[in-house]
């Protein structure tokens, strides 16, 4: 449905054209699944006597800073091909951003972000202070050789795809993910017609962090490259290695320094974030109907699987259940969403059925 550029009535109509709530029930499902998430943080810190710390804003403020920045330029992008087919000007974009981004819609959108960026912050928090548990790399070594019957999966790729050219691009593929996925979520909440639908991406977001953190917990590890340097040492060097090194110093120092303000650490292998939060982006852009999107998808996510293993980042049942935790994590976000059941066609990004501007 539109709404007048003049004023927004103080109730508005879903999608359905039943009357909607200042706070509906699925925006406070999701903020109860963080709140619950945040105290089991808390309870860590304080059992653990380390302090949740944003280590010079980059976990919290300044991914904060980067959302509220593509929100903006994605709007403007937005309203701009809403208006384009009927010959674009400043004053029509105007009318859309007007139309389009009343309060409500301002206040859900930033409830999302906000509710992301808390698990988010806190699912890094968890994540440091896992390190303060042994590690069972030994057991997931075995696991990989017993599936490759004896077999390094590591080393079976380097001998497939050599080790020069394939090195450099599947650390492209690897380094990637960050913006990828830093994109998509905020993409999903801005650019879906209906703003629920857009929930739906944040709250599989948001369970992919809280699972994966989970099983981090269940099987403390730091990677193939630790474990098995040896299966590596014929890579180039790059900013991989550089990039795995800073995260075992990072470890050492929190192992040794604990109460120092700069310790804080970001090495975790069981299960693969990377590919289950790519998994979780090929599985919204089914849903949200993106044909070429999914396929291009599925694509990177046949790149991450290879990189991550082939880079030494994770072992292969690292990667398998980053798979599984990304269908459980999407299963979760749906009900968490939409606990009986999604009614009518999915107006995803960039798919405007209607130029709707305040649809929940």
């Amino acid at each position: 449905m539109t709404t007048s550029t003049s004023r927004v009535a103080p109730t508005t109509l879903d999608a359905e054209g039943h009357a909607s709530d200042p706070w509906p029930p699925w925006v406070v499902r999701l903020w109860v699944v963080a709140a619950v998430f945040a105290a089991v943080a808390l309870t860590r810190s304080y059992a653990v006597g380390i302090p949740l710390r944003d280590p010079h804003g980059a976990i919290l403020l300044s991914r904060l800073g980067i959302s509220l920045g593509l929100f903006v330029v994605l709007s403007l992008v937005d309203a701009a091909l809403r208006v384009c087919r009927r010959g674009w000007t400043a004053r029509r974009t105007l009318d859309v951003l007007r139309t389009r981004w009343n309060r409500e819609r301002l206040v859900l959108v930033a409830s999302a972000l906000l509710a992301y960026h808390l698990v988010y912050f806190c699912y890094h928090n968890l994540k440091s202070s896992d390190v303060l548990r042994a590690p069972r790399d030994a057991m997931l070594l075995g696991w990989d050789r017993w599936l490759f019957l004896g077999h390094s999966p590591a080393v079976l790729l380097h001998d497939l795809l050599g080790q020069h050219v394939a090195a450099y691009v599947l650390m492209v593929v690897y380094e990637s993910f960050s913006w990828l996925a830093t994109v998509s979520f905020v993409a999903a909440i801005t650019l879906t017609t209906r703003v629920r639908d857009g929930y739906v991406f944040i709250a599989s977001a948001v369970w992919v962090w809280i699972l994966g953190v989970g099983s981090y917990y269940l099987i403390p590890s730091l990677g193939p490259f630790h474990s098995a340097p040896q299966d590596f040492a014929g890579l180039p060097h790059t900013m991989i290695q550089d990039t795995q090194a800073r995260y075992v110093a990072q470890r050492a120092h929190l192992l040794a320094h604990p109460a120092a303000s700069d310790s804080f650490a970001q090495i975790s292998a069981f299960a693969s974030l990377h590919v289950a939060v790519t998994t979780v982006l090929l599985l919204m852009a089914r849903y949200y109907g993106l044909r070429r999107t999914a396929r291009a998808m599925t694509v990177f996510l046949g790149g991450t699987l290879l990189a991550t293993v082939y880079l030494g980042w994770h072992f292969a049942v690292d990667d398998l259940a980053g798979l599984v935790l990304a269908f459980v994590a999407v299963g979760l976000g749906r009900l968490t969403i939409y606990p009986r059941g999604r009614t009518g066609p999915v107006e995803g990004p960039l798919r405007r059925g209607r130029e709707a501007a305040a649809v929940r």
